[in-house]
């Protein structure tokens, strides 16, 4: 354990600004890492993207007290020194700086400080400190650019992966190099196209029968010439070319060089680079609302939580040891605020697992910064809430009659029989099919009339067809959602009524509405996915163009109600499996048997059939029951394989 004891004077560390010193402190040549940083957005935007998400979350200290319990603490010297790391420095700035420097250099180095008794950390550029001489597993000492040198265990130093030594990481920018390079040369292209006056690059061609001119008529002409061009005719004037004079454009255009596409393409391989997915930074050419909300539930496991954990593991490396009362101390990032979802869902989830209601009204005052009342520390239980009651007081029963409930998470209790409105499966998989297939068709229709009606008024010709697809997305999502959850719980019972007409008559044990769940969740996928099909379609249609484009949208609209009808088929496969499986679990059965259906089925389908499981466990196709929408898309398009069930002796 060593520090640097320093009054307060930290310039005493030596780690002074010295220019010179920085491009000897790093392994790539040319391109200095900062000032990549700072002209390059692409790289900016990622990094700082990193950066950002990273640090709001804040670090929180912990005792391991046992297996199944914990101590947050507060008071610990490692929580005093994260919320402080060094005066006037905040946690979040602090943790900014590491990722950032990580995610630039691959290096992050930090001089251990004794202030007044008490450990801080001075984060050091990298540019301003290296490691030196020693060996491939350990340097001798760190070099400052102020030329005071550190021992190895006054420096924190956290890097990543180089394959020559353990002693330094290689900038994930070297990776970029040339496409940054690239990227810059472009960029001055288009300044200095700009400066010339972009529209004035071409050449003057006289013909060749035309008279000669003298010195005085050239020198007048080309004086003419040079007030247009050098202000790109930005003053409004017009020139004259004389003698059939012919003037023939040469170079691209921004249109033509593809500007954007290229700015485009270099910021999606600088995340692929870091690991980002594109709409997260802003690259939106095939996000959808569901594909978006999904990527941003998965941001803190899969796309920060490798940083997370690395930086929890440094700090325990090398700051944990040089504190006193460690024992069992760990920190990890608060990352259960992010995970939580919004308010709303929080409330549904905390009321369903309690089983009543969780807040005092002064608590729920609190929230919105008003004053106690007089007898608001007491939980209100409605009536219809009582131990072994409903699960929560959300629930209320269903009306008489209705096949469709107003609440979700109820208790199983005897169903009343088989609802009559519902028909056999054939009839309900042919009926959800007719409805997607005339939703898709009406969807298609105002698409091409959309279309139509604006290339009739655009000279251009063919008009933004993702820009009109977007703007009806939303309202298609929700009524997609709706249509299938409507079919899809008449489904449902139907292939639990199957299970318990033969296993449970009575119904004892089961209900309908538990289903519900589930239902909406599946209903939300296969919408979504469906909407996916069609905006594919019709960015194809998009990226191929031409003069002969509404012919494709027609053929691209053909090919998405056929896709609506293998849809139908596949989700009724996959809702009425569900639904006996429910019921033959409330119905105490133990084993469910694979029957291979229909007239030609897949081979993989029709080598299992027979197959016996126990009731929670998959197929040997990876499936838990006909449709699983958990299985991979060849062994679930259009299938119509059933399950029989059974119960051990």
């Amino acid at each position: 354990m060593a520090f640097v004891v320093s009054s307060g004077e930290l310039a005493t560390t030596g780690a002074g600004v010295t220019h010179a010193y920085a491009a000897m402190s790093l392994r790539a040549a040319p391109w200095e890492y900062e000032t990549i940083w700072r002209t390059q957005p692409q790289v900016r935007t990622v990094i700082s993207f990193l950066a950002r998400n990273i640090a709001q979350l804040g670090v929180h200290v912990y005792r391991r007290v046992s297996d199944t319990d914990r101590e947050r603490l507060t008071q610990h010297p490692l929580a005093q020194l994260l919320n402080s790391p060094l005066l006037g420095m905040t946690t979040y700035r602090f943790i900014e700086r590491l990722v950032a420097d990580v995610a630039l250099y691959d290096n992050w180095y930090g001089i251990k400080l004794k202030l007044n008794g008490r450990l801080r950390i001075l984060p050091v550029p990298p540019t301003l400190i290296r490691p030196y001489g020693g060996n491939w597993i350990r340097p001798k000492h760190y070099e400052t650019a102020g030329g005071r040198d550190f021992q190895p265990d006054e420096v924190i130093h956290i890097h990543g992966y180089s394959p020559t030594d353990l002693t330094y990481g290689e900038s994930p920018i070297e990776a970029l190099r040339d496409l940054i390079l690239e990227s810059s040369e472009a960029a001055k292209q288009r300044a200095a196209m700009w400066k010339g006056g972009a529209r004035m690059t071409g050449v003057l061609v006289r013909p060749s029968d035309a008279p000669d001119w003298n010195d005085r008529e050239k020198k007048r002409f080309r004086e003419m010439w040079r007030a247009f061009s050098s202000g790109g005719g930005s003053e409004g004037g017009t020139p004259i070319l004389e003698d059939g004079m012919d003037y023939k454009a040469v170079g691209f255009d921004p249109k033509q060089a593809q500007y954007v596409e290229a700015r485009k393409l270099s910021r999606e391989e600088v995340s692929a680079v870091y690991f980002i997915p594109p709409p997260l930074i802003g690259i939106l050419d095939h996000a959808t609302y569901s594909n978006i909300k999904e990527q941003h539930s998965h941001l803190y496991q899969d796309t920060l939580g490798p940083w997370m954990v690395m930086i929890q593991q440094e700090i325990a490396a090398q700051i944990l040891p040089d504190l006193p009362d460690n024992k069992d101390v760990y920190c990890e990032f608060n990352i259960a605020e992010k995970m939580r979802g919004d308010f709303e869902s929080q409330a549904a989830a905390a009321s369903t697992a309690t089983g009543g209601p969780w807040m005092t009204r002064n608590e729920q005052r609190a929230r919105f910064n008003l004053p106690r009342v007089e007898g608001g520390d007491e939980l209100i239980v409605p009536m219809n809430v009582t131990e072994g009651g409903l699960a929560s007081p959300r629930d209320t029963a269903p009306e008489p009659g209705e096949t469709s409930p107003k609440a979700r998470g109820l208790p199983r209790s005897k169903a009343s029989g088989r609802p009559s409105s519902i028909g056999s499966f054939t009839s309900e998989r042919d009926a959800l099919e007719m409805s997607l297939t005339l939703f898709t068709k009406r969807q298609s229709d105002a698409l091409l009339a959309a279309a139509g009606a604006k290339a009739d008024g655009d000279a251009e010709g063919m008009p933004d067809l993702i820009a009109l697809w977007a703007a009806g997305s939303e309202d298609r999502l929700a009524q997609l959602q709706a249509l299938l959850a409507h079919h899809g719980y008449r489904l449902a019972q139907v292939g639990a009524w199957e299970v318990l007409d033969v296993h449970n008559p009575e119904a004892e044990n089961w209900s309908a509405e538990v289903m519900l769940a589930w239902i909406l969740a599946a209903a939300e996928t296969h919408a979504a996915q469906h909407e996916e099909a069609g905006r594919e379609a019709v960015a194809e249609v998009q990226q191929e163009g031409g003069d002969g484009w509404r012919e494709a949208l027609q053929s691209a609209a053909v090919a998405w109600g056929t896709a609506a009808a293998a849809r139908a088929v596949t989700a009724s496969t996959e809702l009425r499996s569900f639904g006996g499986h429910d019921a033959a679990g409330a119905s105490g059965l133990t084993r469910k048997i694979w029957r291979t259906g229909g007239t030609n089925p897949r081979a993989s389908h029709k080598a299992q059939d027979g197959e016996a499981v126990a009731l929670d466990d998959v197929f040997s196709n990876g499936l838990r029951w006909p449709g699983d929408g958990q299985g991979e898309t060849k062994e679930l398009v259009n299938c119509n394989c059933t399950l029989d069930y059974a119960k051990e002796d």
